[in-house]
């Protein structure tokens, strides 16, 4: 794991064990990515500050394990006077619900009261996909924003990039995260997702020859176990480099702020599902690990068979 936060458990002399033990579990059992260890930690800190002013003392198991529901809530209501949006509050509690999980868990303490304890609600927020014609348009159009002509590698690695996120379903560090071997086995290829969970995803021609014309352009010799897509200097490509080109493109053809490399993620989806795909497929597909995340895409699916409809139809436009 990368450089990561550490949480300043001498500030909390008696749960400093189980503080250290947790933060063994999210780098080791859970493997949690460093930001998600980071934003553990910070929340979990923010909670044990809140409770020691709240108790008036340093915080002890004890304590943890006697706070009622009004005690929690009493947390976000705090939380809520420094500003932060329901999203942040459901973020932060989520990090309160998995550490007295861990507790649990580990037979350490248990305290139901979190359980009566309901996190702020989130208003749905829909998956915003490209048009078919969009989508198409941003992967032809990128290399001509990606670099000067005389660094043609680079134009080439970001359309393999974005080809991957729309003819593959890929989240952008699935696809960043691929070494060149992994793209060895023919007309499938295994990706790595959340939680370290494996799935296997079609490989389109169009997304094989994109990468082959990027690998054969690279000055850098890529081996089999190195990262497939590589910046100037020959490290695995950060993130940022594409989203940069994707917001390039925003700016030349219009589009609006939510057309990002996710948004093309999105896309493959609604145009498999609006294509006749199967909700279950598409689910494997994307790598989720609940069926009810994919059927967001249903909604989708109407409001762009709806757009559609209204931009093609001639009855529409009268």
């Amino acid at each position: 794991m990368a450089q990561s936060k550490q949480l300043d458990k001498n500030h909390y002399p008696e749960l400093k064990p189980i503080i250290k033990s947790w933060e063994d579990y999210l780098q080791s059992e859970k493997r949690a990515s460093v930001h998600t260890y980071d934003a553990y930690l910070r929340d979990l800190q923010k909670f044990l500050h809140f409770l020691k002013e709240y108790l008036g003392h340093t915080p002890t198991q004890n304590d943890l394990k006697s706070l009622k529901p009004a005690d929690f809530r009493s947390y976000l209501a705090a939380r809520r006077k420094e500003g932060l949006s329901a999203a942040s509050m459901a973020r932060a509690f989520s990090a309160v619900r998995a550490f007295y999980k861990y507790l649990r868990k580990t037979d350490i303490l248990t305290n139901d009261a979190i359980n009566a304890v309901s996190s702020p609600k989130l208003p749905t927020r829909l998956p915003r996909p490209l048009s078919e014609d969009m989508a198409k348009r941003a992967l032809k159009e990128v290399g001509d924003f990606a670099a000067p002509a005389t660094q043609n590698w680079i134009a080439l690695r970001d359309i393999a990039v974005l080809t991957l996120l729309y003819g593959c379903g890929l989240r952008i560090a699935e696809a960043l995260s691929l070494n060149l071997g992994d793209l060895d086995k023919g007309d499938i290829m295994t990706v790595l997702g959340k939680r370290n969970k494996e799935r296997l995803v079609p490989l389109l021609p169009a997304v094989t020859e994109a990468v082959d014309q990027y690998v054969e352009a690279c000055p850098f010799d890529i081996k089999k176990n190195q990262a497939l897509f590589i910046g100037v200097r020959g490290k695995r490509l950060n993130a940022r480099n594409i989203q940069l080109a994707m917001q390039k493109i925003r700016q030349a053809l219009g589009l609006p702020s939510s057309a990002t490399p996710h948004a093309l993620r999105h896309s493959f989806a609604t145009h498999l599902l609006t294509a006749g795909g199967d909700l279950r497929t598409i689910q494997e597909l994307l790598g989720h690990a609940y069926l009810s995340t994919t059927q967001h895409y249903t909604d989708v699916d109407t409001a762009y068979l709806l757009d559609v409809y209204n931009n093609a139809h001639p009855s529409a436009k009268k």
